[in-house]
């Protein structure tokens, strides 16, 4: 199976393309818009420029919506000019609506701007630029780029610079000088027909080299129909392509290269970012999943930020009791989440099953805040358990990853997930980034209602901020657990032990397991084992062990030392995942898996890694579709 990559960005979420050369620019982007859209389906759009402006056309919903749109408009010059920009979105900011659809305009209709990533400071530079006269048309942090592009490409125009790629290019490097968070921007303006102007900051920008045309996209599938000469951008670089060149500046201006490479993977493979299953490349995209999710999260005077907030901070301080309602991965996220909410905040916490909720009839009231976690935002049995709450007068935040979907609309507050589209049925990076999500609800109960102070929320999140990088590390060390996994294909079952945050990990690798491999697995608290559990040990059954950190949990890391002796004494065979360095499990591991240190609230972000890898590389052993397993939807919209 395949897991490097040729280049090593992984794409986040939404698709761009840009073109420019001799052909209709239409058709190719579109094109590369078909190949992008799993990346984002709220919305679709192009910017073609042709007879002196700028033709746009964008519409909500999936491609079809705007090639039905673009199919009307074949008269108008938009199918034969040969300068274009196009994108598929996965709302961040501003639901996913007509007017919020890419590419957005500067306000005289000279440029046109598409954008993947999230800018932190777009509320800030809205108000500046409102301020000068300017109305928005959108509710996009995007829109700031095109205004802000266009009043550097005016100043330009002022003090004597002529028309053309030159000055766009320098008005791009001025406007994301501005911009802070993560962008790749491309830009058309009518007055340099010929060119295309990008820029790059922590996210993903390739660049495809043609015959007297050249490529600009978030990931290589959308050109590799027509070459397969690549150049990967590096950081805070602005490249400007034209039919004869490609030009490639850091932001001060000073020339730079890019990385070029030969793309040797099909179509098909490349969608994938060359991994055999999206699967695969949605494990590895967990790292940049995880920033992108605390993009912008902490304030300048060091306040939590939610996105979507219909919740004052005495509503918070008036809450007396937590609720986490979710089905699947994501309830045992919750379960997680109960652990650090108690910790951090001394509320009381509970987690149900969002099917069970309502049925159980739960006492709520004004002072109870529910949290519904929900990937799509439309799992119904959640749906049900919102309304329930809300009948009740509870207070309802969301966390969920799909801009616009039900369940945030619902609610009275949202956090979203900013990890893209998932498109393996099995969720990972949603399981992440719902952790991450978790903690910072907890991180802002806490300071809202003054049991934490601004420092301390920061010392968290700047922990959390190193956990990409952490996992980086992790999944470059993953080569043992295929191996294992390939050995494991024909065991009949396999148990996981764990306490504290690590029982629900062990819970997350038996579904895990379930849903891909058709195995039989079951996740146990290991002080539950004499109760009943270590009766399934027999001579040689796997037993997964998440070991807990020695650093601050001693007593319990050294009971499940001893549910390791215990199952190791009846024959089992014993994968411990343990913390780098803690030699006093490795007399007890027949195999051993080490994660990078980390606070133990926080360990699951790391511990569920290696569990995500040993389901789908024995799925894969079994001969089993990873990314379709039989019998399941990514998305449960029936109760």
């Amino acid at each position: 199976m395949t897991y490097e990559r040729s280049w090593a960005t992984l794409p986040r979420m939404c698709g761009i393309v840009g073109y420019v050369g001799k052909r209709p620019a239409l058709s190719i982007v579109l094109d590369g818009l078909r190949r992008l859209e799993y990346r984002g389906y709220d919305s679709a759009g192009v910017a073609v420029i042709d007879r002196d402006e700028v033709l746009t056309e964008k519409r909500a919903g999936k491609l079809a919506n705007l090639e039905k749109a673009l199919a009307d408009r074949v008269d108008d010059g938009i199918a034969v000019g040969s300068t274009a920009i196009g994108h598929t979105r996965w709302a961040t900011h501003g639901g996913p609506t007509d007017r919020n659809a890419h590419p957005h305009a500067s306000g005289d209709g000279r440029i046109a701007v598409i954008h993947n990533g999230i800018i932190e400071n777009f509320s800030r530079l809205r108000a500046e630029i409102e301020a000068t006269g300017v109305e928005f048309t959108s509710d996009t942090d995007t829109e700031c780029a095109a205004h802000l592009l266009a009043a550097e490409m005016r100043a330009l125009r002022e003090s004597g610079s002529p028309e053309g790629p030159q000055t766009l290019a320098e008005g791009m490097r001025r406007a994301v000088s501005r911009l802070e968070g993560a962008f790749t921007l491309l830009a058309v303006d009518v007055q340099t027909p010929d060119a295309v102007v990008a820029a790059r900051r922590n996210s993903p920008l390739v660049v495809g080299r043609g015959a007297g045309e050249n490529f600009l996209a978030s990931d290589v599938s959308a050109f590799i129909e027509h070459t397969r000469e690549a150049i990967e951008l590096g950081q805070d670089q602005v490249v400007l392509i034209t039919p004869g060149g490609i030009e490639i500046t850091d932001f001060a201006g000073a020339p730079a290269a890019g990385k070029e490479f030969h793309i040797d993977w099909d179509a098909s493979a490349a969608e994938k970012g060359g991994y055999d299953y999206f699967m695969l490349k949605e494990i590895a995209e967990q790292p940049q999943a995880i920033a992108d999710t605390l993009l912008g999260r902490l304030s300048e005077r060091g306040d939590i930020v939610l996105d979507e907030v219909r919740l004052t901070d005495q509503d918070l301080r008036d809450v007396d009791k937590v609720f986490i309602v979710a089905c699947g991965t994501a309830y045992h996220a919750g379960m997680v989440a109960k652990y650090a909410i108690e910790h951090w905040t001394r509320i009381p916490c509970e987690v149900e099953l969002a099917s069970e909720f309502r049925y159980r009839d739960p006492v709520l009231d004004r002072s109870t805040l529910v949290v519904a976690v929900s990937q799509s935002g439309e799992t119904m049995d959640t749906l049900m358990a919102l309304r329930h709450a809300k009948q009740q007068k509870a207070r309802v935040l969301a966390i969920c990853n799909t801009n616009g979907s039900t369940i945030p609309r619902e609610s009275d507050a949202v956090l979203y997930t900013h990890g893209g589209p998932e498109i393996a049925v099995a969720s990972t990076k949603a399981f992440l980034t719902q952790l991450v999500a978790c903690y910072l609800i907890g991180l802002h109960l806490a300071q809202v209602r003054g049991v934490m102070y601004a420092d301390e929320v920061a010392a968290v999140v700047s922990r959390l901020r190193r956990t990409p990088d952490a996992l980086r590390e992790l999944l470059g060390k993953m080569e043992d657990v295929r191996a294992l996994a390939r050995d494991l294909k024909s065991s009949s079952t396999v148990l996981f032990i764990g306490r504290h945050v690590g029982y629900p990990v062990a819970l997350e690798g038996a579904l895990k397991l379930k849903e891909l491999a058709y195995m039989h697995a079951e996740g146990f608290a290991a002080g539950e084992l004499k109760h009943g559990p270590i009766a399934l040990i027999d001579k040689g059954t796997p037993v997964v062990c998440v070991v807990p950190s020695p650093a601050g949990r001693g007593v319990m890391r050294d009971k499940v030392v001893s549910n390791i002796q215990e199952v190791r004494a009846r024959g089992a065979r014993t994968i411990v995942i343990a913390e780098q360095g803690d030699d006093g499990v490795v007399a007890y591991a027949d195999h051993l898996i080490e994660v990078p240190r980390t606070p133990t609230l926080l360990a699951p972000l790391m511990t569920t890694v290696p569990l995500q890898i040993l389901a789908c590389e024995i799925a894969a052993a079994r001969g089993h579709d990873v990314d379709q397993p039989r019998n399941l939807a990514k998305s449960v919209t029936v109760e």
